[in-house]
């Protein structure tokens, strides 16, 4: 079966630590629920840096990526199917990217 790269973008940080147990808890509820399909859970990213040819710029560039993870899936749509669920749509200010790993 496919492997699918979730990416995430935005999102908020926690202002608390009961906000940030929360926040985890739901994280880890929706991996679970998500059983076999996670290859990967992923991590959180910190800063990134764009690499150019002539340079590197510390932005992260238009939409910085801040976390990722890796589902099993029988196509993109059921992947998407999944990302649906990710608490980081939950903020209004994050986002999931969905593709496809090609393994060469």
């Amino acid at each position: 079966m496919p492997k699918f790269m979730l990416a995430y973008h935005g999102g908020e940080m926690p202002q608390s630590e009961e906000e940030g147990e929360k926040m985890i808890a739901a994280w880890m509820g929706w991996l679970a629920g998500l059983g076999a399909a996670v290859a990967d859970a992923g991590n959180p990213v910190g800063l990134s840096k764009t690499v150019h040819r002539d340079r590197v710029v510390d932005d992260g560039g238009a939409n910085p990526l801040s976390g990722y993870s890796i589902l099993i899936a029988d196509d993109i749509n059921a992947a998407c199917e999944m990302a649906g669920g990710c608490p980081i749509l939950n903020s209004g200010s994050g986002s999931v990217e969905v593709a496809e790993i090609h393994e060469i």
